[in-house]
């Protein structure tokens, strides 16, 4: 197996503390001592923390276009069924331990400022992805795809803060009848059985 770059090696350590403990909770040191790099390897790849910031928001883009397109791929003739792909995949990450929400929601509460670096790629992060399933929402045959993804949307932010708030008794199981139906009521009105394009 090849050996990660240092900048590599940084990027997946720093991603990992970041999303565990929060961006402003984890020191440049720290991440320096838990990757194993000397300070001036770090300093040679990433001048500051907010450029490693921003290359952990656009590794966590990169992870949502993996996503989308595997989910394209495993189903390149139904939209419909990539729609409720989705929804598995964000169930099952839900269900993973550890798991702790959106990357881009948890950036921009951590910077509210809306001017700031770091809450403007967060932002401009999951309006990309967003914009994404919307276009699948529209090959699917959604007659209002954008207020689709809206409500989805709605769902699923809602649903990640109940599973902060509610932790052991917080059901993901819940969330995906919610969001499958939502998906079937916009594609064939009301019909609760899924069926292909």
């Amino acid at each position: 197996m090849p050996r990660k770059s240092v900048k590599n090696q940084i990027l997946q350590v720093a991603s990992d503390l970041f999303y565990r403990e929060g961006i402003r909770a984890v020191g440049i040191d720290r991440i320096i001592l838990e990757s194993g790099v000397a300070k001036a390897s770090f300093y040679r790849n990433y001048a500051s923390k907010d450029e490693l910031v921003a290359a952990y928001l656009e590794y966590q883009q990169d992870l949502n276009a993996k996503d989308l397109e595997e989910v394209q791929l495993q189903f390149p003739d139904s939209s419909s069924l990539q729609l409720h792909a989705l929804i598995d995949k964000f169930v099952k990450k839900m269900k993973t331990p550890g798991y702790r929400g959106c990357p881009f929601v948890n950036t921009v509460v951590e910077f509210p400022d809306s001017f700031h670096d770091n809450h403007v790629n967060a932002v401009k992060g999951t309006e990309e992805n967003w914009k994404a399933i919307e276009k699948i929402a529209e090959k699917a045959g959604a007659a209002r795809p954008f207020e689709l993804v809206e409500l989805l949307r709605m769902l699923c932010n809602g649903a990640v803060m109940l599973s902060y708030i509610h932790q052991s008794e917080f059901n993901p199981d819940n969330f995906s009848r919610a969001a499958h139906t939502l998906v079937d009521s916009h594609l064939f009105g009301w019909a609760l059985t899924r069926k292909d394009d």
